[in-house]
């Protein structure tokens, strides 16, 4: 292959994107596993997987109704979890916003936690990108991570219980959200999000129906806005 193709922006991105395998193979599993014990059908769970395409919410939609919560309480839960992905789009909208509809539309539906982490971090590396230099990085990402996410929900969802319940497949979660949140952590208004975050979900903890992360979420979000505006404001009071 040429060295040219090499460097493209879509092979940058699936180098990016690969190391995430080796925590996307095991959370897709043990998502199959739980689903398919659970109750849900193959079919099921494998709908879950490919409509909803996020693990989080995807597994607090699925704890709160295997618990027997109220479906509204787990549907507003899900929604909750994934409100980032509306912030997600925001951000990206100043770097893909010109691309034509439908490809906006394919990567709306492929932004997940680690397209976008990496996709905003490389854009704000490669200012002079045109779009679909930053299109062709971003499916770059996305090549490695979401195919194996379908693939293996089905692996997990047809061995079901063969898996034995001591392997630790769970390690996954707190690891992928711990390596994409990491790099992410650039000003001190994202600490201060993360730290009141974190905060509330412990101190909230024994709220029925994982509401604690509701409040959790709600919080870090203002509490980062509202660092972010007053350390603008001290910014402009110390220039001349």
């Amino acid at each position: 292959m040429p060295r040219q193709s090499i460097n493209s922006p879509y092979w940058q991105g699936v180098r990016d994107g690969a190391p995430f395998v080796l925590v996307i193979v095991p959370f897709s599993l043990l998502f199959g596993v739980v689903g398919t014990e659970a109750g849900l059908s193959i079919a099921e769970t494998m709908g879950f997987s490919v409509l909803v395409i996020a693990g989080a919410a995807q597994f607090t939609a699925l704890q709160l109704l295997t618990d027997n919560a109220p479906t509204l309480i787990a549907l507003v839960s899900a929604l909750a979890v994934n409100l980032r992905m509306a912030m997600y789009s925001a951000s990206l909208t100043p770097y893909l916003g010109a691309a034509p509809l439908w490809q906006r539309a394919i990567a709306a539906y492929f932004t997940v936690d680690q397209s976008y982490a990496c996709a905003v971090i490389k854009f704000e590396q490669e200012p002079r990108w045109s779009v679909p230099e930053r299109l062709a990085y971003f499916f770059g990402v996305v090549t490695p991570i979401c195919p194996l996410w379908y693939v293996f929900t089905l692996v997990g969802a047809l061995v079901g219980t063969a898996v034995p319940p001591g392997l630790p497949l769970d390690f996954a979660l707190p690891i992928t959200f711990l390596a994409m949140i990491g790099p992410m952590l650039r000003t001190p208004a994202h600490v201060v999000a993360a730290l009141v975050s974190v905060t509330l979900a412990l101190v909230f903890a024994w709220l029925p129906y994982n509401l604690g992360l509701l409040v959790a979420g709600i919080a870090g979000m203002m509490a980062g806005a509202q660092a972010e505006m007053t350390f603008e404001r001290r910014k402009e009071a110390r220039l001349p």
